[in-house]
């Protein structure tokens, strides 16, 4: 018999004769959730029930009992509280406060993509619940909208730490069968790897994503094929998406989803100070703040602001303040990813964010090695590189059918800029002219213009001025001259490990 099917039977059930089973709140595989009354203190509850037939496998019977442990040694405004425990004629329960309003995931449903403020406010809450626990070293593992309930005051509550596990002394959980929702999964977890609290934060970059656009990222005719994407795929870009979402806002969401856990966020409160940021980057641009923003934004210490303390400003200070912000936050992500290359960038503008780059060989047979060029623009100065065709003689003699002879490769930016800066990190001893246009990209290289900057042999981190007459989306570095391969076979090639431009 399905377990779920004996739901109704339970309606009118005391448990330890305390608490009064009266209306069926929820289910799922391992449990179903009651709403109750606590006899003794005449108050509701809601009562977790574990199923008989899940309670006699003794596995799933230590998981619960660990859920009812684990939330029991938390206390948070953003967790929903345990009260009680107990089993009663084979059923074991856990007792919660009950929260009446609705999930999170209900809220999206009913209302589609959340107001920006109202996103970002739910987020430092769930962030906020996060700590507590990964401050016991207990990852979550299924963060996720159905697990975060909405009171009646509009503030956000985590709940269901049901496969939370503890860490381990390596500071990693054990690796084993994926547990979590995959709408939502990190992709080491996905991949059944150890997990940390960085597979929370992917996972709570998810659920902002679902908030900002009203949906989930990625979809497939399996939950095997959502997890995959998000081993595979970089999330849809929330700003093309919405194009009135700021900067810290999008920013925030890329970095806690990076694949590689190395590039996220390394703790929550990480994460919380840069959502601070981007929520008052949207209270500035709105004049105000509304909802559960107010709130927890007044909860965010004058210390930690950086922006102004009160909720009014001159039109003037707004977008100075927004751009200010955007340029911080982006130049926290560019620096935390590891594409600092010594810290030489730290004092910069802002770091341009870019979708990606391409070869351009247009003299040639048409490309030069596209399969490595995204690895110019992964932000690893020092790892990875592309690296372009071996040629006999540095300025490429006999083999392209110009008058200017060269080889390039060109980046695209999420959204028109005027940069000031350009900085390649590669193997030196190039030469090289930047080429910039709004549209295209053009095809042949007398397309593209004139040059917007050059460089002559190019150190190991070429740091070239840029001169850009309009807003553009895309960048051509154009080789006129190879440097000797370091492969040390005496011929000359491009091998660029990092392309970074800065406003």
């Amino acid at each position: 018999m399905d377990p779920r099917s004996t739901s109704s039977q339970m309606i009118g059930t005391v448990l330890s004769g305390r608490y009064k089973l009266e209306a069926k709140l929820g289910s799922g595989g391992m449990s179903t959730v009651y709403l109750a009354r606590d006899s003794t203190l005449d108050r509701a509850v809601a009562v977790k029930v574990m199923h008989r037939e899940m309670s006699e496998q003794p596995d799933q019977l230590e998981r619960f009992r660990q859920e009812a442990r684990a939330v029991a040694k938390l206390s948070h405004p953003n967790v929903v509280a345990v009260i009680d425990a107990g089993e009663d004629g084979g059923h074991p329960y856990i007792v919660f406060e009950y929260v009446e309003g609705e999930t999170l995931k209900q809220r999206i449903a009913r209302l589609g993509a959340l107001d920006t403020q109202e996103a970002l406010a739910y987020a430092i809450e769930i962030a906020r619940g996060l700590t507590v626990a990964h401050a016991r070293n207990m990852v979550h593992r299924d963060i996720k909208p159905q697990n975060v309930l909405i009171d009646a005051e509009g503030r956000a509550k985590l709940t269901d730490f049901g496969i939370s596990r503890q860490l381990e002394q390596d500071g990693m959980t054990a690796t084993g069968r994926v547990l979590g929702t995959t709408d939502y999964v990190a992709p080491e977890q996905a991949m059944g790897h150890g997990v940390d609290p960085r597979s929370d934060i992917y996972s709570l970059g998810v659920v902002l994503y679902e908030m900002l656009i009203g949906q989930v990222p990625f979809h497939a005719d399996s939950q095997v094929g959502v997890a995959m994407k998000h081993v595979n795929e970089e999330l849809p870009d929330v700003q093309q998406r919405r194009p009135e979402i700021s900067a810290a806002a999008a920013l925030v969401v890329e970095r806690a989803t990076a694949k590689d856990p190395a590039q996220r966020y390394q703790e929550v409160g990480e994460m919380i100070d840069d959502l601070s940021t981007a929520l008052e980057v949207e209270a500035a641009r709105a004049g105000s703040t509304t909802g559960e923003a107010t709130s927890v934004l007044d909860a965010v210490p004058p210390p930690k602001r950086k922006l102004s303390s009160r909720h009014r400003w001159s039109w003037g200070a707004i977008a100075l303040l927004v751009l200010v912000a955007a340029g911080v936050l982006a130049a926290i992500q560019f620096i935390g990813s590891g594409g600092g290359g010594g810290g030489a960038l730290k004092d910069k503008g802002a770091v341009v964010a870019l979708s990606s780059a391409t070869d351009f060989d247009p003299q040639g047979d048409g490309e030069e090695d596209p399969e490595s060029v995204s690895l110019a623009v992964d932000g690893n100065p020092t790892g990875t590189a592309w690296s372009s065709e071996h040629y006999d003689t540095a300025d490429f003699a006999g083999t392209k059918s110009g008058p200017d002879p060269g080889v390039g490769l060109y980046v695209t930016a999420k959204s028109p800029v005027t940069p000031a800066e350009m900085v390649v990190d590669g193997a030196p001893g190039w030469d090289a002219r930047i080429y910039a246009v709004a549209a295209g990209p053009p095809e042949e290289l007398a397309e593209w213009g004139e040059p917007v900057g050059e460089v002559s042999e190019a150190g190991e981190r070429a740091e070239i001025a840029l001169n850009v007459p309009v807003p553009s989306r895309y960048f051509l570095i154009w080789f006129t001259k190879a440097a000797p391969s370091l492969d040390q076979t005496g011929r000359y090639r491009l091998e660029i490990d990092d392309v970074k431009l800065i406003e």
